[in-house]
């Protein structure tokens, strides 16, 4: 079984060739450059450093959101056409899923942080339950102080990681009243490996939801964008 994936629903942009049980090849960077500009260029020199045939991928993975609005969109139509063009499936992981499951080996509680602007953030909780990778609280679009109280009411150990968790790290500090850690940096942003991995899971369980066609995928914005909440607006103060 091998998995491509992409995640470019932040500011890092990540590809990687993964199997069950190797990482093929990865190729993360963060930098000042768009998507647009390295996403593929990212994905030829993965191809080409892992000496692999695009007909050997079994499926496509993608950060199916929250995230960037540009971002998802880029990696929407950049996994779309090489699905469609492979007939290869798509396998939707949640971005924030993806992020969490690099943390492993306790029971702490797992909070990945989006920035989100306006003082907000995409987040969810996560667990390792007995060894089960487990949701504790669904992604959701909310303001720091509401995932901290979320955070607080489970009293355990929680690991923040995300560029929220760098961004809000001062109020992560204050509010928090669990013991708390914030993630290493080779684990505290977007990493393509852990999202084919994630993805590898859907695929062993043969997962209807998350395992699309191309013409079926979208990707989950959470909320509207603020050009649209600029058009919507405008439209109130109109009438």
């Amino acid at each position: 079984m091998r998995i491509l994936a992409l995640d470019s629903s932040g500011m890092t942009a990540s590809v990687a060739i993964v199997e069950e049980m190797k990482v093929i090849g990865e190729y993360t960077i963060t930098h000042k450059k768009t998507h647009s500009q390295t996403l593929l260029p990212m994905l030829d020199e993965v191809v080409k450093m892992t000496e692999t045939d695009l007909s050997d991928i079994d499926a496509i993975a993608v950060a199916a959101g929250p995230g960037s609005f540009t971002g998802l969109r880029i990696g929407s139509a950049t996994v779309k056409g090489l699905a469609h063009g492979l007939g290869s499936p798509i396998i939707e992981v949640p971005t924030l899923e993806a992020m969490a499951y690099q943390v492993v080996g306790g029971d702490e509680i797992i909070c990945p942080m989006m920035d989100a602007r306006r003082n907000q953030v995409y987040t969810a909780l996560y667990q390792w339950r007995d060894n089960e990778f487990t949701i504790v609280e669904e992604q959701m679009a909310v303001a720091v102080e509401e995932i901290i109280m979320k955070v607080n009411s489970y009293n355990t150990k929680t690991i923040f990681l995300g560029d929220g968790a760098i961004a809000f790290k001062e109020q992560i500090e204050k509010l928090t009243t669990v013991p708390k850690n914030i993630a290493p940096i080779h684990s505290l942003t977007q990493r393509a490996a852990a999202l084919g991995a994630r993805a590898i899971e859907y695929y062993k369980n043969n997962d209807k939801h998350n395992i699309v066609e191309a013409k079926d995928h979208e990707p989950q914005y959470l909320r509207l964008s603020q050009a649209e909440r600029e058009r919507i607006a405008r439209k109130d103060i109109a009438l």
